[in-house]
């Protein structure tokens, strides 16, 4: 069975296409699951879209839920449409983000990590300058919040676990092992699973999320495995899927999975 739970499309204001643009995508590359999971708002400020750009307005949930079910109807028997989404964490606003997503159905939500220090993780600049102590600093800050993010229970999925990298290739050679162990045996207790993102490869880093070494470290704690493109394009839809089996494959990993209803389901490698 093949799936996709990491999908964009306009209304995050950085993405190309709409909804059904991904959907045909996916029938096209062969899957039998897709999941929506377009960029949630942002629920810590009580404007309507504070982050044109970068998140979808307030008062857009509803018809991207109402557009997703609808879809899902249309497309039934063709391919199986999971309704999800991509959600920001951040500590201070959590309550705020779950009340709000309480309201939907949703089959999963993806908790990804985008800003810390006040800085997005993707900011090229944010390095410079700094000394090799400041560096591990702000990794284990970053780790810490992905831990933070697996513990607070709102997520199925745990979206790039160091895409932080993207922009950085010397991220993954910064010390840090101890943050990143503590963080994958919060994520394995959580019962929440990480993805195999294969945007990685249109960033600087030019590979995946997360490298090999994390993804070992992962199987040793136990930890869970999904994928996501993390498509910002249609054409990107199910991309490295076979890839990313093959590899998980030899590392050790025997099954992945999705999600349906916020509950697991398994998937033979």
């Amino acid at each position: 069975m093949k799936f996709d739970l990491h999908t964009h499309h306009t209304r995050c204001g950085h993405a190309e296409g709409s909804i059904e643009d991904y959907i045909v995508a996916g029938i096209n590359a062969g899957l039998d699951v897709i999941g929506i999971s377009d960029h949630s708002p942002y629920f810590g400020s009580e404007d309507d879209h504070p982050n044109p750009g970068i998140t979808m307005a307030r008062s857009w949930l509803p018809s991207y839920v109402d557009e997703v079910l609808t879809l899902k109807k249309k497309y039934e028997g063709r391919i199986e449409v999971l309704l999800g989404m991509e959600s920001d964490y951040f500590p201070e606003h959590a309550e705020a983000y779950r009340t709000a997503y309480e309201l939907y159905p949703f089959d999963y939500l993806i908790g990804s990590v985008h800003f810390s220090g006040g800085k997005s993780i993707f900011n090229r600049n944010r390095w410079e300058g700094l000394s090799d102590v400041v560096q591990a600093e702000q990794k284990r800050e970053y780790y810490e919040l992905i831990r933070q993010s697996a513990l607070c229970g709102m997520f199925q999925i745990l979206g790039h676990i160091d895409a932080m990298k993207g922009y950085y290739p010397a991220f993954s050679d910064i010390s840090a092992s101890e943050s990143i162990d503590l963080t994958l045996q919060a994520i394995a207790g959580s019962q929440s699973a990480i993805e195999i993102n294969t945007s990685g490869k249109t960033k600087t880093v030019g590979g995946w999320y997360p490298s090999e070494a994390i993804l070992e470290r992962a199987l040793h704690y136990g930890v869970k495995v999904s994928f996501g493109s993390d498509s910002h394009v249609p054409a990107r839809v199910g991309d490295d899927w076979e890839e990313v089996r093959s590899t998980l494959r030899a590392i050790g990993f025997k099954e992945w999975f999705f999600y349906r209803q916020k509950q697991p389901v398994s998937v033979p490698l």
